[in-house]
């Protein structure tokens, strides 16, 4: 462009600053472009400037009314005078078109110096201040100098002193405009740095670093004629390649195109076409530019990379610029055209949208370079060691580091190269030294609203800016926190992210670009930490789409567990009360928020109510800016206003401050967490259904923490009343029906409500306390505490019933053992009287007799006197299958006749499995299902089998209790039966009268005879003749003592210990050694995989793999419940293979007891024995079960003191310990195991087993945590073949997994269907509590794959089917390839 140059020669009283500042501000927009003397510090004293020639540019707005100069101009002032600085006065005559020479006077000298100027090629003008000087003599050598200088009048402009300023601002813009107007001189400025080499001037881009980076430069940008044309030769691999891997990526996430293929054959056929582009793109060669360009930013030094990369973008934004400006120009010309042709204006349409060039582009290449070759390598194509590219995310790295942005989103092709930014940011948080918690800040907002100047005035970065070169896709810069800012926040970098414009014009005309802005939206906001919302005031409806668009995203995060702040910036609002006159607008925007937030909801398939508060960090009083227009009138000319400037930094200052307060409440994320949160949106964003796709391995991996501590604070609340129950145990047999009911009763339910409350309660304080422990990722399943909170309740309310019914049940059997009790103490009463008769007898005769004289008169009266007592009545025995088939015809007496026939001719054989026959089900049904049949029966026959096992274990629980059978215990098996028929699992297959008959007929045959049986143990263990046999040897011994009058004391201890103490110690061992089983289990190395579920299901799934046996996968996967039973039970006898950790808990509970035994022994040695052994009892009643008929034995005719006994009774405790310990030391872990009440196999399969839900489709178990979640999950699904699905037709086993059928075309049906085919894509609507999420990659479900194919003809056998017939791609999974799936899905990396 032109140059136009103005200096001063001599002092003078007109300020030529001043008079420019004027003549290029327009009307009322006056602007200081140069520090003049009456600006405020303008005055200083001069240091530095003078010599300083100033630049300034003039560019006209293409508005010909207010346009002060038809073309752009520049503008040079020289500071100081021109004699003093005639080397900048050289330079200026060289490159301008005209110079402007502002004096008061000319005298001999000046006119002598201004003689020199002949022959100069610029045109002279001189501007004369009539006020300071004498203007005759001055107008007098400018008359001479006229002809010298080629000068006219119009190159004279005389200041007169009464002149109106405005009027000589006119005159001299006129000048200007004669100068344009005519031949000029059209110089750049690096024509003017030349000039000033010659003249020996120091241009900054000599230095030898800048000059290399520009020679770098311009060897890559001078071989770029045409924009597009270059990008296609030079820049193959992010073209039309790339952009076809984008679709694939998405195409394998939406199945949209799928048709009737199957699923996994169509997966299978998308995987091999990306596979074959990333070859393609892997056997490009390095083209010349992209070869310059990695030899520049890799081999120079770090001043020369930066020159070379600031002038790549220079000379490459000036050639866009140029490129668009021709194309818009061509665009014009053929729109205005008549008849013209669409398809040339679409083509140039095309044109103008690729002809951007950036550092980006090269960049993104590299990026596609080092992508090919690291899927190459995936593929085995290539080994490590011959990779090129394995340098370049660590130069990328460095890059960053020195401030340039990066790009996250490749605008382009709207996709991430996932691999290249993992590496990249990987490598940099290397070179961090792992110091890079950073908050993320991002915008977003309508193209060309200034979201990238925010940024940059904000922060000092360098988005590219203006409408010329609008940001496409999202770029991210690092900007280190330093200082206090660093110390208060400990945050170390600032990562901002700026992005494209929503509601792009050239995005507009495609069907797919809300969704295109859904998933950027939805991306960034899931990355940041503050999201700016830049709303431009002009345009209400966009404003609304925007907001939409936000919300969306917004409540897409809320299920992610993430709640970024969110601040609202308004732009150009210029009035000064904007905050307090808006108050009423926020209102309205809230409002707005909230209908959004719930049509949001509807459309993502949420039913609850939601508003905007709920899913973000929103006050509408503090979070809500607005800053005035950026330009101080209208461009390109207008100012900078102060008020933006004022308005940003303030709003900056907000941010540090909001950055601040969040310090506290949630740490900041470290690259690798950024990496993850990167990684798991993308693949979100890519399926259709972000909400149900979402999987975060940072989000599974603190759920399967917290599960683990809540399964911690679980087992502490359920070992608390299990001590509670065993407590109550030993109370309740201690005492007799009567004091129970008379208050001790009460005392044990309100110590349980104590319990139950107090463990609730400290639950939930651990819960609390857990979310607020300020770990780094708590606040990613904030959303799952409430149903942690519910577990915790539900537990206490299911401990509650457990508690209650133990006790009820303990009660009960005290009962029954209270009339055998009875029944016994008279008998015992009854030979005691007699004993004492003989006794009696024998001394009163005279001659002493000998031992077995003795014994022989003891046996006399032992037989006589049970002959005289009752036999048992054995009318108490009862028929428990006549009562139990009584209780099933009532129960079933109100069906109708057809039932009573089947009763009467029923022959169903309870020892032989349960089978289905064809009877059970409708033949309407049968017929309409004809296909589906066999599958159908074995569903049903699934279901019997359940719940056949269901009440064997019921059955079994009351067994263990060792009571006498009570009728309320088939009442209850039939009411369980009853309640699972009505359930919706049964009601579903239809069933006829037969089956519920004949399975209640078979499950309630085979409770009778175990319920027989109980009742006859209970019999015989209770026989009060069998009680007296086994007391015989005691009485007898007591009298022999006391008829030769011995000191039986010690014998008498003995007896206590053996009668009394080593039952009862047995006793308390057997209730709690399960109790300890557990508790020392979970705390040992077995503690990981009983962790949590998923901890568990990967042991599981890693301990198959690595045996490989068949029959355990068939087990695992078809017979899950009795597996996990069998499982745990294998590794608890494992664990305990050595006895002496057996021993060790054995011991421990003994040595325990023991002293405490011993102490309460200590006590009353100055009371009578009968006083002190019922003190003993009353003291260890919570403790220790002591008969009080063996008590009685103990103290019959027993004239001891009780300090004596008592000694000798500690004395014989030692040598009873160790015969109790050396007795079970013969026992076999099992025999233990099966014999305590308490069976810690059940315990830990409740821990792992969980809610017992299996997924609809694959049967695979549900891994959430707790015990009342809203939703059932598992880590990974498997194919449907392995669960028994197969091809109706072929037969063949289905290969389908539902983790892929959920974002497919595919439909299902079953009995939930009513058989009518439904899409997997709406499976919630019949199964709303599983989350099916899909696979996280093609490689997600590589273990069950690699199962299936490595035993697809044993699963066919197994199932009468045939074998499935897998993709190829499956067959080249590798044992290594399926652990590193499971690895991944469960988090264990």
């Amino acid at each position: 462009m032109p140059a136009i140059s103005f200096v001063r020669l001599g002092s003078c009283g007109l300020s030529k600053s001043k008079l420019l500042n004027e003549v290029l501000s327009p009307p009322q927009q006056h602007h200081d472009f140069f520090v003049h003397r009456d600006m405020e510090c303008g005055n200083v004293p001069r240091e530095i400037s003078d010599g300083l020639v100033e630049i300034s540019w003039y560019f006209p707005g293409g508005r010909e009314n207010s346009d002060l100069f038809p073309e752009p101009l520049a503008v040079l002032n020289l500071r100081g005078d021109v004699e003093s600085h005639w080397p900048q006065f050289s330079f200026l005559t060289e490159v301008s078109s005209a110079v402007f020479i502002v004096i008061d006077n000319i005298g001999d000298k000046e006119y002598e110096m201004l003689l020199t100027l002949q022959g100069l090629a610029p045109k002279f003008y001189f501007i004369l201040n009539t006020e300071g000087g004498n203007t005759t003599e001055t107008l007098g050598f400018l008359n001479k100098l006229a002809p010298v200088l080629n000068m006219n009048e119009s190159q004279l402009l005389v200041k007169e002193k009464c002149q109106n300023a405005i009027q000589f601002v006119r005159k001299l813009r006129s000048s200007m405009k004669d100068i344009l107007n005519s031949h000029q001189k059209m110089v750049s400025v690096e024509q003017m740095a030349k000039v000033g080499q010659e003249l020996g001037m120091q241009v900054d881009e000599d230095t030898p670093g800048c000059q290399n980076g520009i020679v770098h430069a311009t060897e890559i940008v001078e071989e770029i004629v045409d924009v597009p044309g270059y990008k296609k030769e030079m820049l193959k691999l992010q073209g039309d390649l790339w952009k076809s891997v984008a679709k694939v990526e998405k195409e394998l996430c939406r199945m949209k195109g799928q048709a009737d293929t199957p699923t996994e054959d169509y997966k299978s056929q998308l995987t091999k076409k990306r596979r074959d582009l990333r070859e393609q793109q892997n056997r490009c060669d390095l083209t010349n530019g992209i070869s310059k360009f990695i030899n520049g930013i890799q081999h120079l030094h770090r001043g020369e990379k930066h020159y070379f990369l600031k002038w790549m973008k220079f000379r490459l934004d000036c050639i866009a610029r140029e490129n668009l400006s021709r194309l818009r120009e061509e665009y014009k010309a053929k729109y205005h055209i008549a008849g013209n042709d669409p398809q040339q204006l679409a083509k140039l349409d095309e044109l103008i949208s690729t002809s951007s060039l950036g550092v980006e582009h090269f960049m993104r290449e590299l990026g596609q370079f080092y992508e090919a070759e690291y899927a190459m390598m995936k593929e085995g194509n290539i080994v490590e060691e011959q990779r090129q590219f394995v340098q370049l995310p660590g130069i990328a790295a460095d890059l960053m580091l020195e401030g340039f942005p990066m790009e996250l989103i490749d605008g382009d092709a709207s996709n991430i190269p996932l691999r290249w930014v993992t590496d990249v940011l990987t490598e940099l948080h290397k070179k961090l030294g792992g110091r890079s918690k950073m908050m993320v800040i991002t915008v977003l907002g309508v193209q060309s609203t200034g979201k990238s100047t925010l940024l940059n005035t904000m922060f000092g970065l360098q988005f590219a800016v203006s409408s010329g070169r609008c940001t496409r896709g999202a770029f991210m810069t690092l900007l280190r926190v330093t200082g206090n800012l660093q110390a208060e926040t400990g945050c170390d970098f600032i990562l901002v992210i700026d992005t494209e414009g929503l509601k792009a014009p050239e995005l507009a005309k495609l069907e797919d670009s809300y969704e295109h802005d859904n998933e950027l939206a939805t991306l960034v906001i899931g990355l940041s930490d503050i999201t700016i919302v830049n709303l431009a005031m002009e345009n209400a409806t966009e404003m609304k789409d925007i907001l939409q668009i936000v919300v969306h995203a917004f409540l897409r995060m809320e299920d992610t567990g993430h709640k970024p702040n969110c601040q609202f910036v308004h732009q150009n609002v210029s009035d000064v009360s904007a905050h307090d006159q808006n108050m009423r607008d926020r209102k309205r925007l809230l409002e707005q928020l909230n209908e959004m937030t719930k049509a949001a909801a509807k459309m993502e398939k949420q039913s609850r109510e939601v508003a905007f508060s709920d899913i973000m960090d929103y006050d509408p009083e503090k979070h809500n800016w607005y800053i005035p227009g950026l330009w101080h009138g209208v461009p390109p000319m207008a100012p900078v206003n102060m008020g933006y400037s004022e308005a940003v930094a303030e709003f900056k200052r907000y941010l540090f401050e909001v950055m601040r307060n969040s310090s506290h409440n949630r740490p900041f994320k470290g690259i690798p967490q950024f990496v993850e949160w990167v990684k798991s949106l993308w693949n979100a964003v890519k399926h259709e259904n972000f909400i149900f796709s979402f999987r975060n391995s940072l989000v599974a991996d603190a759920y399967n923490q917290l599960s683990v501590k809540y399964s911690e604070w679980e087992w502490d609340f359920q070992k608390e009343m299990h001590l509670w129950v065993c407590k109550a145990d030993a109370t309740i047999q201690n005492h007799s029906l009567e004091d129970i009911d008379a208050g001790i009763s009460d005392k044990l339910r309100h110590d349980a409500e104590r319990k139950l409350n107090d463990g609730l309660q400290k639950m939930l304080k651990c819960i609390e306390s857990y979310f607020e422990s300020g770990d780094d990722s708590l606040h990613l399943i904030q959303k799952y505490k409430e149903d942690f909170i519910r577990s915790a309740k539900l537990l206490r309310s299911q401990l509650e019933s457990y508690s209650m019914n133990r006790f009820e049940e303990i009660f009960f059997i005290r009962k029954g053992q209270s009339k055998v009790d009875n029944l016994q103490a008279s008998y015992s009463k009854t030979m005691e009287g007699k004993v004492n008769k003989l006794l009696k007898k024998c001394k009163e005769q005279k001659c002493q007799l000998n031992a077995e004289e003795l014994k022989q008169e003891f046996e006399n009266m032992w037989k006589e006197s049970l002959l005289e007592l009752p036999p048992p009545n054995s009318s108490t025995r009862r028929n428990i299958l006549r009562e139990i088939q009584r209780q099933l015809r009532k129960d079933l007496e109100h069906q109708g006749s057809l039932v009573n026939q089947i009763l009467s001719c029923i022959s169903v054989n309870h020892w032989a499995p349960f089978k289905m026959e064809s009877k059970y089900f409708n033949k309407s049904l049968m017929d309409t299902i004809k296909g589906f049949f066999m599958d159908y029966l074995s569903k049903a026959e699934e279901r019997a089998n359940s719940l056949i096992e269901m009440c064997k274990s019921y059955v079994r629980e009351k067994v263990d209790t060792k009571g006498d059978y009570d009728e309320t215990y088939s009442q209850e098996l039939l009411r369980i039966i009853n309640d699972r028929l009505q359930s919706k699992d049964f009601q579903k297959f239809n069933f006829t009268k037969y089956f519920e008959v004949e399975l209640k007929y078979y499950i309630m045959e085979d409770a009778a005879e175990r319920f027989q049986k109980m009742h006859n143990d209970f019999f015989k263990a209770n026989n009060p003749h069998q009680h007296l046999e086994n007391l015989k040897p005691r009485y007898f011994s007591i009298f022999k003592d006391i008829y030769y009058e011995k000191d039986a004391c010690q014998k008498r201890a003995k007896d206590f210990c053996e009668l009394c103490l080593r039952p009862a110690l047995v006793d308390h061992l057997n209730k709690r050694l399960g109790i300890e089983i557990v508790d020392d289990f979970l705390s040992s190395g077995q503690s990981f995989q009983y962790g949590s579920r998923s901890f568990f299901q990967y042991t599981v799934q890693k301990t198959l793999l690595e045996k490989g046996d068949f029959k355990d996968y068939v087990k695992y996967i078809n017979h899950y419940q009795a597996f996990v039973t069998t499982w745990i039970q294998t590794h608890l006898l494992d664990h305990y293979r050595q006895r002496v950790k057996f021993a060790v808990l054995e011991r421990s509970i003994l040595s325990t007891v023991i002293k405490k035994t011993k102490e309460a022994l200590e006590n009353g040695a100055n009371q009578t024995l009968a006083e002190f052994l019922e003190c003993f009892r009353h003291e260890m009643c919570e403790v220790l079960v002591i008969s009080k008929e063996s008590l009685d034995v103990v103290l019959f005719k027993n004239d001891a003191k009780a300090g004596p006994f008592s000694v000798e009774v500690q004395a014989c405790m030692s040598e009873m310990n160790e015969d109790i310990l050396s007795e079970l030391s013969r026992m076999s872990v099992e025999t233990v195991l099966s014999s305590i009440p308490f069976k810690p196999q059940d315990e830990i399969f409740k821990r792992v087993f969980g809610c017992g839900e299996q997924c609809p489709f694959c049967k695979v178990p549900c891994e959430a945590g707790g015990g009342n979640h809203r939703e059932h999950f598992a880590s990974i699904h498997r194919p449907q073949g392995l669960g028994k699905y197969r091809n109706l037709t072929s037969r063949k086993l289905c290969y389908s997994l539902c983790s892929s059928d959920v974002c497919s075309n595919c439909t299902f049906r079953n009995a939930d269907t009513r058989w009518e085919d439904y899409p997997y894509k709406e499976y919630r609507t019949y199964y709303p509590d599983w989350r099916i999420q899909p696979d996280s990659s093609i490689a997600a479900s590589d273990y069950w794959k690699f199962v299936f194919k490595e035993f697809n003809q044993e699963f066919a056998d197994e199932y009468a089917a045939k074998p499935a017939d897998f993709p190829d791609d499956w067959k080249k999974i590798t044992k290594e390839q399926a652990l590193e799936s499971i690895q991944e899905a469960f988090n264990m990396k």
